[in-house]
């Protein structure tokens, strides 16, 4: 193996691509501390703080997604591209990578672009199972794909389509060890059940509200809970903290946080949904509708097929909600079948056998 590998990774924009692009980074670092690390994000995104946060370089590109309905912010959209690429090409020419890494999100392309057309070898990683435009199109010049779904092989070349899962924490491997550490860090009742409500990195408008319609019920059912609220709206839901609702803008220690929860509510981003086979909690995945292609949806049956999750659509909740959920959550053999059934569809070793990929193609080239 080369000594002082030199890696670009890039994916952002939510924390769904930023996790995962961390994760490998972890772990090539661990097993090549020598190894030179850079990764590149969309400037004004939450990469741009999460990635130093965890203790690499990151450099900013100006660019942002195409608004899937008409909008003035398409029209800045080209000459954001032209000057996205022209930044790719001058980060790739300085760094001079031995291998480059896109997670998914707006800057991936332009630079996994750069890279495929001077041939230093690439991998896309995809998390969903049903690909996002970006890497549909890298993945036909792309050296290898990384991908979490069978299924996926229907839109990417089989031949070198390789399924490993979505990277995650690895301290996930280890949350049944730590709830009464959990319930001390979060000043919980240790005799109460407690839901834990994930509504993504930035927040989800609909959970939220939800939540909010429902808290004196949760009291009634005397339950506690753990809400990330998100960045967007943690100002308008911080008033219903107490002893009763931890309510947090983001949650640092994920792992106290699924090792505290009895039940989860949550969305289904790729890299949620992964995290939560690990965990084995039971869930309810109340996937977004403001994707692309409703590939949250499809993440989330991709588990309930396998009996393994409830799910109920945001178009769903006012009927369903009440019914559903606080008869799920007082089912114990029903929540322990769940519990069982998710943890099988686990793929722990996913960043190591993403890295062993990384690992084929410096020593190919």
């Amino acid at each position: 193996m080369k000594k002082n590998m030199r890696v670009i990774l890039s994916g952002g924009g939510t924390g769904g691509h930023i996790y995962p692009a961390i994760a490998i980074a972890d772990e090539i670092k661990s097993r090549h501390p020598e190894a030179e690390i850079l990764f590149v994000g969309a400037k004004d995104r939450m990469e741009m703080e999460k990635v130093p946060q965890a203790g690499y370089k990151i450099e900013g590109l100006w660019i942002t997604g195409i608004d899937r309905s008409l909008s003035l912010r398409n029209l800045s959209f080209p000459f954001k591209l032209i000057s996205s690429i022209s930044k790719s090409r001058k980060i790739v020419k300085r760094f001079k990578p031995d291998v480059v890494i896109g997670t998914g999100g707006f800057a991936s392309g332009p630079l996994l672009r750069v890279a495929i057309s001077r041939n230093i070898p690439t991998l896309v990683q995809e998390q969903n199972s049903l690909p996002g435009i970006t890497n549909k199109i890298l993945a036909k010049n792309a050296s290898v794909i990384c991908a979490a779904y069978e299924k996926v092989k229907d839109f990417f070349p089989a031949e070198k389509t390789v399924i490993t899962g979505n990277p995650v924490r690895q301290d996930l491997l280890k949350v049944n060890t730590l709830r009464p550490e959990a319930q001390e860090y979060f000043k919980l009742k240790p005799g109460k059940k407690t839901v834990l409500i994930l509504g993504g990195s930035l927040g989800a408008r609909r959970i939220n509200k939800l939540i909010e319609t429902y808290l004196k019920r949760f009291e009634q059912e005397n339950v506690q809970l753990i809400w990330q609220i998100g960045k967007l709206y943690y100002s308008d839901y911080k008033k219903y903290a107490s002893d009763k609702v931890v309510a947090k803008e983001y949650i640092n220690r994920m792992d106290l946080a699924y090792a505290a929860a009895d039940v989860i509510i949550s969305r289904a981003g790729a890299g949620s949904v992964s995290e939560l086979c690990i965990v084995g909690k039971p869930v309810l995945f109340i996937p977004s509708p403001n994707v692309a292609e409703n590939h949250q949806a499809k993440n989330a049956m991709a588990v309930t097929d396998h009996d393994a999750a409830l799910m109920i659509t945001e178009d769903e909740l006012t009927e369903k909600f009440d019914p559903c959920f606080f008869s799920f959550l007082k089912d114990e053999k029903r929540l322990e079948r769940f519990s069982r059934n998710i943890k099988q569809l686990a793929l722990p070793n996913a960043t190591s056998d993403i890295v062993n990929e990384v690992e084929k193609l410096v020593e190919r080239n």
